[in-house]
């Protein structure tokens, strides 16, 4: 019962539970056409899709209350993911503190030529989530000093941004450390480690024209050959106002290994922190005081003695970071989830997830409608566990009565849910990407190659099967993977 006395009632027209998607969609396609994209904009279309939400929810019999304890639920779940936001703020403010970025880009532009920073920056970040399993915590840490270096050295920064995070969703989709890959076989009732086999017929083919992309992507793009007036200006300025030595890189250390070994990630971060501060105090010439400020309002190159002097190019490397540079994030996280609340207590996201499944009788087809539901799922809840768990256990039948083994579903889980979150711009992990890379979601998505080419591999393979036999596995069929039958 609502809170005014009315029964709830289901949604059960397909147009109404889709309005507040459609609203969100038309709202900021139109105003950004007219006015430009912004995270200002971002938050007015989400606050005006939930008011749509919300409306419907209250015709159906809802009330207030029912949506916000929806809306409560959500960012009780994502919690851990909200620290992990603001420790990655206070992260990249103490590592500019402690030299470690500067270093880091010190040495990038010293050693990686131009041309070949967006490749790298794919190649490095693919090579440490693979080793961590985290997307987030390889941005956070080795993404913003290639993004950064890649800024100082004119190379494409939306190009950079894209590799990069291109790269993070490598390890995050395929690498046994990671939670959504675990979470996805999971969800499918499928073996780890069947499951990270069968992600390889999408993975690889994706993996390969990324790489390709980010090869040519300075002819695509028209960036520097060699470095610039720019780059060497910011070498200056790294030299004069720090001291570089391997020290520094022990904040990043302490990251990795906290990553490597489990650690809760907003206390492994924090542990980074720490050490970071206490480097910039005692090494580098900053004041307590400015450290501790940095780490709540942003490095600014004014806590730098004779800082004024620093050029324009490293100030706009330095001055980054700190708790309230997450603050508009945290905004949007909540605007997005009042509209997830809104259709969550409507029904509107059951009813649209139960079409779509009714819909399909082909493998194609079904691949497709998993596709489509992961996707759409995940763009309203911004939480690719959730998504798996609740699509995978709607699917799971399906795929059964077709004769379909369960890896096919929970690849199809990672090529939706795990990867095409971060190239919706009113999600979490956009929000994150954009906020600590410094780079609208617009701006690097068309460079995000290994995101969306994952389900457009996933509908070729479907689409071709029957005749290339390829790809999908039915039940009892053996795991042929590498060449050799594998025992399920």
């Amino acid at each position: 019962m609502g809170r005014s006395g009315q029964q709830r009632r289901t949604i059960t027209s397909v147009t109404e539970a889709l309005l507040p998607l459609v609203t969100m969609f038309v709202a900021f396609t139109a105003c950004a056409i007219a006015f430009g994209a912004s995270q200002e904009l971002l938050v007015a279309v989400l606050l005006l899709a939930a008011a749509v939400a919300g409306a419907t929810a209250a015709r159906h019999g809802a009330s207030w209350t029912d949506i916000q304890e929806a809306t409560g639920r959500r960012l009780a779940e994502v919690l851990p993911a909200v620290l992990i936001l603001l420790a990655i703020g206070a992260l990249i403010a103490s590592w500019m503190l402690s030299g470690t970025i500067p270093f880091l880009v010190y040495w990038g532009v010293r050693l990686v030529r131009p041309e070949l920073l967006v490749p790298t920056a794919f190649l490095a970040t693919a090579a440490m989530s693979l080793f961590t399993g985290t997307s987030w915590g390889s941005v956070g840490t080795v993404g913003v000093a290639l993004v950064s270096t890649g800024a100082a050295l004119g190379a494409p920064v939306a190009a950079t941004a894209g590799a990069v995070i291109s790269g993070a969703y490598v390890g995050d989709k395929i690498s046994p450390l990671s939670d959504t890959t675990n979470i996805c076989a999971l969800a499918a009732g499928v073996p780890l480690y069947t499951h990270v086999r069968h992600l390889l017929y999408t993975t690889l083919p994706s993996f390969a024209i990324a790489l390709v992309v980010y090869a040519l992507s300075t002819r695509i793009t028209g960036g520097p050959t060699r470095m610039t007036d720019t780059a060497s200006a910011v070498l200056t300025d790294i030299d004069r106002f720090y001291h570089l030595g391997p020290v520094v890189l022990l904040p990043l250390v302490v990251a990795v290994v906290s990553i490597v070994r489990r650690t809760p990630p907003a206390l492994g971060i924090m542990a980074s922190v720490i050490i970071a501060l206490a480097i910039g105090v005692l090494l580098q010439p900053f004041a307590l005081g400015d450290a501790i400020m940095a780490i709540v309002t942003g490095f600014r190159v004014t806590m730098i003695p004779g800082g004024e002097a620093a050029g324009d190019a490293f100030v706009r490397l330095a001055e980054r970071g700190g708790l309230y540079s997450m603050a508009s994030t945290l905004i949007v996280i909540v605007a997005a989830f009042l509209l997830a609340g809104g259709m969550e207590v409507s029904g509107a996201l059951d009813l649209l997830l139960q079409r779509m499944l009714a819909a399909v009788e082909s493998v194609t087809g079904l691949i497709g409608a998993t596709l489509l539901s992961g996707t759409t799922m995940v763009a309203v809840t911004s939480h690719a566990g959730v998504t798996a768990l609740i699509v995978g256990g709607l699917f799971r039948e399906a795929y059964e009565r077709r004769g379909l083994a369960p890896e096919n579903l929970s690849r199809t889980l990672e090529d939706s849910a795990t990867i095409t979150e971060v190239l919706m711009p009113w999600t979490v992990s956009a929000v994150f990407m954009a906020g600590v890379l410094g780079v609208p979601t617009l701006e690097y998505a068309p460079w995000a190659v290994f995101n969306y080419t994952g389900p457009l591999i996933a509908m070729i393979i479907a689409a071709t099967y029957p005749r290339t036999g390829i790809g999908i596995r039915r039940l009892q069929q053996p795991d042929t993977t590498f060449g050799v039958p594998v025992e399920r």
